[in-house]
């Protein structure tokens, strides 16, 4: 039974991309990997800082609050210090309290990976 255990969460380890274990490049892998796939473009327009290509997709619908890999467009912005687009992101109604599937939310992102400008943006924006 303790073996089982173990495998479990050795599993878990292996499939968390967590901030302090793996940097922007995420230990190497594209961006696309980490999504599962290339088919939600919101979210990789941030990745890559795109936000003509985010303000686009915004105006045609797109969720704000939509997650993938259990993480949404601010906390993929807020990681990556995307402050422009963030600013974007909560203009449209980016929920800043929501947290991903290990308990970090935007602004927890911005914190551990040095985003100084980001993590300020979400301090301001938390306090309206």
């Amino acid at each position: 039974m303790l073996s089982v255990l173990v495998l479990a969460f050795s599993v878990q380890a292996l499939k968390a991309a967590t901030p302090e274990t793996s940097p922007q490049t995420y230990g190497g892998t594209k961006s696309s990997q980490i999504m599962g796939s290339e088919d939600h473009p919101l979210h990789m327009a941030v990745i890559k800082g795109d936000l003509e290509t985010v303000q686009q997709l915004l105006k045609q619908g797109a969720d704000v609050n939509e997650k993938r890999n259990s993480m949404t467009p601010a906390m993929y912005a807020a990681r990556y210090n995307r402050v422009e687009i963030l600013k974007v992101l909560i203009a449209q109604g980016a929920n800043l309290k929501s947290r991903c599937m290990n308990g970090l939310n935007a602004a927890r992102y911005a914190k551990i990976s040095g985003a100084k400008e980001a993590e300020a943006l979400i301090k301001q924006a938390m306090v309206k």
